[in-house]
Order: C-alpha cells, then sequence, then structure tokens
C-alpha cells in the first residue's frame, strides 16, 4: 500500500526521535563514565587538560581518557580549547553545577547511574515479560539506588523541611510542639529524607524504614556525622509488621510510592502505622489519577522497568524533578 503524506511523516518524525533517543541514551553514558570515574571532577579542580593530563589525575588510560574527552566535546559537555597540536578540554561555566554540586537542585548527573542501573538486569526483565514474574529491587545493583538517593538529594536539602512540610500547617505546628512527634519514613531509602526531617524538625524522633539490605547500610552511613544521630534510626524491615501499628504521629513516603509493585496496600499498611490523630504524608510526582496516553511522557521511561509486580512475598520496592504532590491523608 502506497504511504501518503502524513503516513511518510509520522515515520520520518518517528526515526528522527527514536534516533536522537539513541544518542542521548549513548551520551548518558557518557557521562555515567564521567561521574563515577571522577573526569568531571579532575576537569573542575585541574583543567583545562589534555587527554594524558585527565588519564594521570583521574588513574585512568590515556586512550580512554582521549575517546571519552573527544565524544564529550562532540556532544557540547566540554569545550575544546585547541593550542596548535595540544587540544585541553575544559568544563564550561554552568555545566560544573549540573554535574558536579549535589546540594543543586539542577544537580542532573545522578539520572545516568539511575538508568545504568536500570537497565542492568535486562534479561531478567524480558523472561518477566513473558512469565509474569517480577525483577527484585536489589537486581539492578548499586548504581539504582546511590542514582536515586544522589538524585533526590538536593530535593530533601533544600525543600523537605523548608517547603514541603511547612505547606501543610497542622502536620509543621505538630511537628514543633511537645511532646515529640514519632514519624515513620517509609520506604526510605538512603535516608536522606529522614535526616533533613531531623535537622529541620528539633524534636521529633524519626525512624527509617526499607525493606533493602544496601539502602538501610547507606542510609547508617550517612548518619553517622549528621549531627541527629540521636534521634534517627534506620531499619531493615517491611512498614506491613504488626508490630509497627499504631506507634507514629506521622508516616511519611518520598519519591517511592509511584515505583511500587502494590501501591495501594502500601497506603494501607501506612495508615495502620498511624496514632490517633496521625497524618500520612506523601510526596511525589503530580500525575493525573487515570493514564490519557499522550503527554505523560515527562515520567521517566527509565522508572518503567522498576514497576512490574513481584509475587506476594517477594520484596520489590525501589525508592525529580518535575511537580510533585504533597498528599496527607
Amino acid at each position: 500500500m502506497a504511504a501518503t503524506a502524513g503516513s511518510t511523516e509520522r515515520r520520518d518524525a518517528l526515526v528522527e526521535r527514536l534516533f536522537m533517543d539513541a544518542i542521548g541514551a549513548f551520551d548518558l553514558l557518557s557521562l555515567y563514565l564521567g561521574d563515577v570515574l571522577g573526569l568531571y571532577r579532575a576537569l573542575a579542580d585541574k583543567g583545562p587538560l589534555t587527554s594524558a593530563e585527565l588519564a594521570k589525575a583521574a588513574g585512568i588510560h590515556e586512550r580512554y581518557a582521549r575517546e571519552w574527552l573527544e565524544h564529550q566535546a562532540a556532544s557540547s559537555l566540554l569545550e575544546l580549547e585547541p593550542n596548535g597540536d595540544v587540544r585541553r578540554y575544559r568544563l564550561p561555566e554552568g555545566h560544573d553545577e549540573a554535574l558536579l554540586d549535589s546540594s543543586s537542585l539542577s544537580y542532573i548527573a545522578p539520572l545516568a547511574r539511575s538508568f545504568a542501573g536500570a537497565v542492568k538486569p535486562l534479561e531478567a526483565l524480558v523472561a518477566a515479560f513473558r512469565n509474569g514474574d517480577g525483577v527484585p529491587y536489589a537486581d539492578y545493583g548499586d548504581d539504582l539506588h546511590e542514582g536515586q538517593a544522589a538524585f533526590t538529594k538536593p530535593l530533601f536539602e533544600n525543600l523537605l523541611a523548608k517547603e514541603w512540610l511547612p505547606g501543610a500547617p497542622e502536620v509543621h505546628k505538630r511537628l514543633l510542639a511537645d511532646p515529640p512527634a514519632r514519624i515513620a519514613d517509609v520506604a526510605c531509602g538512603q535516608g536522606r529524607s529522614s535526616i533533613e526531617i531531623a535537622r529541620g524538625y528539633p524534636k521529633v524522633q524519626i525512624e527509617g524504614i526499607d525493606s533493602d539490605r544496601a539502602s538501610i547500610a547507606r542510609a547508617r552511613e550517612h548518619l553517622a556525622g549528621s549531627g541527629v544521630e540521636d534521634r534517627v534510626t534506620f531499619h531493615e524491615r517491611n512498614a506491613a509488621d504488626a508490630g509497627l501499628a499504631g506507634g507514629y504521629d506521622l508516616v511519611t513516603i518520598f519519591e517511592a510510592l509511584h515505583d511500587m509493585s502494590y501501591p495501594v496496600e502500601v497506603l494501607t499498611a501506612a495508615r495502620k502505622l498511624l496514632a490517633d490523630g496521625g497524618v500520612v504524608f506523601i510526596g511525589d510526582e503530580r500525575t493525573e489519577d487515570e493514564f490519557h496516553g499522550p503527554g505523560e511522557r515527562g515520567r521517566p521511561p527509565l522508572l518503567r522497568v522498576q514497576r512490574l509486580p513481584l509475587p506476594p512475598g517477594r520484596h520489590g520496592r525501589r525508592e525529580r524533578r518535575g511537580n510533585r504532590d504533597r498528599d496527607e491523608g
């Protein structure tokens, strides 16, 4: 059948879009290398650098340094400073904040780690599509939880106790009052949210709860030296544990509910954690209540691979920017 003008245009637009998506994916993987190998940091601290100088500064092989630098310059992530036969590369002004400032709301580098982690168990994901099973969160490896924790860190540091919680006046008032409020921070991941709540509200007692062992281990590392060690504890535990029921004035879930295999069951468990008069407070992406098709691509597609349901009894929890809702109930 002969193609119409409209179908040809749509075809060409799709090919162009997917081709550019592929280039972007390779850019992310190159960004990943620059992040985990400390290449951007070396350029920021010592640049501009030649490939040999970068290799020495970062402890990598010169040939790989050269290939990476040329790719970065071709993608306009770095700038080239030619000087005869000598090529030096530098980190452009502004790029340093986006790639290195872990407390900036513009810090985007961790997205590359999340992307790398999300595709790690790809063969298992293909099998899950066929057999209806799931892929446990732990199978995604360190890159996923490290990337996500780094990605949300500036949100928690800059907004959680300064805008999000004060935006709910009754919650804010209770957290400042006596007796000290008890808080369960469910799906706390690496514990950044728990720590920042404690810093913002000097009376509260917080228990960070997560079923992922690696995340809780990192949360305890972050807690050491934070100044709130006496008011924050972390538990590798299921929040649905009956022994926790009825013990908290506030239950929080930040940047996690949208990726959970069984969100309704999680919300039910969260409500059971509450003492009389307690509140469940959720900070998450603002989306429509129902899927309406095109226009919702702003939700990171890579997170879709983490949302396949696991059979009951198996842990599949995971833990950006854009708009967020704060729901109380």
